[in-house]
């Protein structure tokens, strides 16, 4: 299964409005030769053609709201990926619809007004749909312009207070930073004896000063990454010993291209978080690269005690990935294996 993000539709309501009021545009000629023999007080012949005229009109609605949904929201929804070939079908959709339409209206006009229509009248109301049925194509990409706009602003505020968020946590977290490091330097010199704690206690020092240097920049290098996630990784399996295993195998060619940072420690944090990990279960998590990306995998065994948490890193993550290298991270759950891809960055 694989995730990726949806465009937004242009809202229903939206387009109904705009199809009222094209249909009242274009059938403006007709309300106003109504409107004439109403003021004449030719009273018998104006219900005649006031009910010509609400026909029209209901079908002009109608034509004109399938057009702007199929060409707004249809197209755009199932073939982002291929825009190209949308528009093709798009224009070919656009004519089989009218083509469809003015048989259906030529059809059901007699049974609407009791009267037969006559080649001038049939020619003219061609003309008419042909007409708006052009309009109705560059409204919709009007508006499908403005509702991808609207939702890029939305989208840029959100990640504008997820900043902000996250500068305050920044700041909170480095609130005197030497004095972590001067408590940590001194219980490394209690326990200097005990060579097991001393190195634990080394590696969560390292830790602490990657995470403290890489809150200034955008983009590490996997050679980077790899350094911190050994001494993660030196953590987890303290506490889990032989039941925890990072397979990692990563080419030398691609240490120096870049990541974001901890994009690697909070997948494997996720795996370590999310499944059963046991003497009959063990946890294995392999970190591999294929055809220029990196794959952090492991078999699928939900635990049964699992805590609530926010559900929040995967989604940053993949913001994270689209704002600063303009890649989507890829989400597969696949013969129960769990599998994330990162694009990197040269």
């Amino acid at each position: 299964m694989q995730y990726s993000i949806m465009l937004k539709p242009v809202k229903i309501g939206q387009i109904l409005k705009i199809s009222l009021l094209l249909a009242l545009l274009i059938s403006l000629p007709r309300s106003i030769y109504i409107y004439n023999m109403l003021s004449d007080g030719n009273l018998e012949l104006s219900r005649d053609l006031l009910i010509d005229f609400l026909g029209r009109y209901v079908f002009f609605v109608v034509f004109s709201w399938i057009m702007l949904q199929f060409n707004t929201n249809t197209v755009y929804l199932y073939f982002k990926e291929s825009p190209r070939l949308g528009v093709m079908l798009s224009i070919l959709v656009n004519i089989l619809i009218l083509i469809l339409f003015l048989n259906l209206f030529n059809y059901l006009f007699p049974f609407i007004t009791g009267q037969e229509m006559d080649d001038r009248a049939r020619g003219f109301s061609n003309f008419n749909y042909t007409v708006l049925m052009v309009v109705l194509f560059f409204i919709a990409r009007v508006l499908r312009l403005q509702t991808d706009q609207q939702e890029s602003k939305l989208e840029n505020e959100r990640l504008k207070q997820q900043n902000l968020q996250s500068e305050l946590a920044a700041l909170k977290n480095q609130i005197d930073p030497h004095f972590l490091f001067n408590s940590l330097n001194s219980l490394t010199s209690l326990i200097r004896d005990n060579k097991p704690a001393t190195q634990f206690v080394n590696k969560l020092s390292h830790m602490y000063r990657y995470i403290l240097q890489s809150g200034d920049s955008n983009l590490v290098t996997v050679r980077e990454e790899l350094k911190y996630l050994e001494s993660y990784a030196y953590l987890i399996e303290t506490r889990y010993r032989d039941r925890f295993k990072l397979n990692i195998e990563i080419n030398e060619a691609y240490l120096d291209e870049k990541l974001p940072p901890m994009a690697l420690q909070l997948l494997v944090e996720n795996a370590v978080k999310h499944n059963e990990i046991s003497a009959s279960h063990p946890l294995k998590v392999d970190i591999v690269q294929r055809n220029g990306s990196i794959f952090v995998e492991n078999v699928i065994r939900p635990r049964t005690n699992l805590a609530d948490g926010t559900k929040n890193g995967l989604i940053n993550l993949k913001k994270r990935f689209g704002l600063l290298l303009k890649q989507e991270l890829i989400i597969r759950e696949d013969n129960d294996i769990f599998s994330v891809e990162l694009p990197l960055s040269k």
